[in-house]
């Protein structure tokens, strides 16, 4: 089946409905042109009628023009300048007299039927319109005249319908081609999209769609693609960025292990060093587990957005429920935790991934928070939703930090602390569940003084 462009089809649909407006309007033209020269022509031979009646006279049941000098006159004389043919026949319809320009023709005396009707006929092979009315006196009929007039006026009416013949299709042709054009002009920008998409690849990202001068639809769908490019490359990116750390992650606790065992197997040891040293290759796999199932966790939440829940949740309860977990962490480092959340506060979201966020949150207070502190957990119900708080009064984050917090694998100050554990996921799991939730997330904090952690529900 053959097929058009774009280009084509918008100048074709153009064409389509140009051509009906077009021909309506060629069509009412034309019409208005021939009931108007044919009404004129009707008119001039009526008035022609009247002023002729006005003229006969009666005379022994016989027809007499009153002024005979009438026939002198040039539309009766010539049949080149507005023509007027007349002729008077008796009751008999014999003919009595004619207009000399009729010399040796004679027009068309018809039955009674014909009477006060347009009649076309021809004469010396022109085209005429006539009339004929009875002559009466007394409601007798004594007589009849008939009256015409060329029709070469009606000339006109063909020659316009064989201009707009011609000139209709001329019309619509120039017109598809003119449409073409600008239709080609216009989606020019697809033409870019077209070009720019088939120079993109996995490995060159980086090309964008030129944006048109002007602000349409096609402004925006260039922009659209331009912006989905952006989230494309920048999660491409994320992606490697992610591959890379998570390989360096995974190899330094992998190598810290197989160092520590080809040091213990150099030797004999004494017991205490067996122990020590299996002790941390324990608690190094313990580290490696964690980082697996976190790492797993955020792969998972790549597709989580359409498996979201709607759950009611207690957030008294939870909040219990995630301190008992960490009860033993709580009593070590004698941490006051002070909750100040209504009995019946409820939140509608999805309840698995609600206590993850909040147990990364509760975890990283507990991991951070100095010992002898106090860690509170609030939640405030604003005019705008819920507002919930985890402040702790740890060593805080510095201010050049806090761009960087939630980047995967990224820990604030590990060098100046490395007692505190840790792999650097928590908070970029934290941020990407939020987003996916649409929580708004705040981080606050000062060095040495503590982190305030704002989390609002809409």
């Amino acid at each position: 089946m053959f097929s058009f462009s774009f280009k084509n089809r918008i100048a074709f649909y153009y064409i389509i409905s140009t051509a009906l407006l077009i021909g309506f309007v060629f069509l009412f033209l034309f019409h208005i042109s021939k009931l108007s020269i044919n009404s004129h022509i009707n008119g001039e031979i009526e008035k022609e009628q009247q002023k002729h009646l006005k003229n006969v006279t009666l005379d022994s049941n016989q027809t007499y023009l009153i002024r005979v000098n009438q026939w002198r006159d040039r539309e009766h004389n010539s049949v080149d300048v507005n023509p007027v043919f007349v002729e008077f026949y008796d009751n008999n319809k014999e003919l009595i007299d004619k207009s000399p320009n009729l010399k040796d023709e004679d027009l068309s005396l018809y039955s009674e039927k014909k009477n006060n009707k347009f009649v076309d006929s021809e004469i010396n092979g022109k085209k005429i319109r006539q009339i004929q009315t009875e002559i009466v006196d007394d409601n007798n009929v004594v007589g009849y005249m008939v009256v015409a007039m060329s029709l070469d006026d009606v000339v006109f009416i063909i020659i316009l319908q064989n201009v707009l013949l011609i000139t209709y299709p001329l019309i619509l042709v120039i017109l598809f081609f003119i449409a073409r054009f600008f239709a080609g002009r216009s989606i020019a920008p697809i033409s870019n999209i077209i070009e720019t998409s088939s120079s993109i690849t996995k490995d060159n990202l980086s090309s964008r769609i030129p944006l048109p001068v002007n602000k349409d639809e096609l402004y925006q769908l260039s922009l659209q693609i331009n912006q989905l490019l952006d989230r494309i490359e920048s999660a491409v990116e994320r992606e490697k960025q992610f591959t890379s750390d998570a390989s360096h992650e995974l190899r330094t606790p992998l190598a810290v292990i197989k160092g520590t065992l080809e040091v213990l197997i150099r030797k004999p040891r004494t017991k205490e060093e067996y122990d020590q040293k299996i002790a941390f290759c324990i608690s190094e796999v313990d580290r490696l587990n964690t980082l697996v199932d976190q790492l797993l966790l955020l792969a998972r939440f790549e597709n989580q957005k359409k498996n979201i829940k709607n759950d009611t949740i207690h957030l008294n309860a939870l909040i219990l429920d995630i301190l008992s977990r960490f009860s033993q962490k709580i009593k070590e480092k004698n941490i006051s935790v002070l909750t100040k959340i209504e009995e019946n506060c409820t939140l509608n979201s999805d309840y698995y991934l609600i206590s993850i966020i909040f147990n990364n949150l509760i975890s990283n207070a507990l991991k951070y928070s100095n010992p002898d502190s106090i860690l509170v957990i609030e939640a405030v119900q604003t005019k705008n939703g819920l507002k919930c708080k985890v402040t702790d009064s740890g060593i805080g984050i510095s201010k050049e930090d806090l761009d960087k917090i939630y980047n995967s694998f990224f820990r604030s100050n590990a060098t100046m602390h490395p007692e505190i554990k840790g792999t650097g996921i928590g908070l970029s799991i934290v941020k990407r569940l939020c987003d996916l939730l649409k929580i708004e997330i705040a981080i606050e904090s000062i060095e040495e003084h503590g982190t305030t952690v704002i989390l609002s529900f809409s």
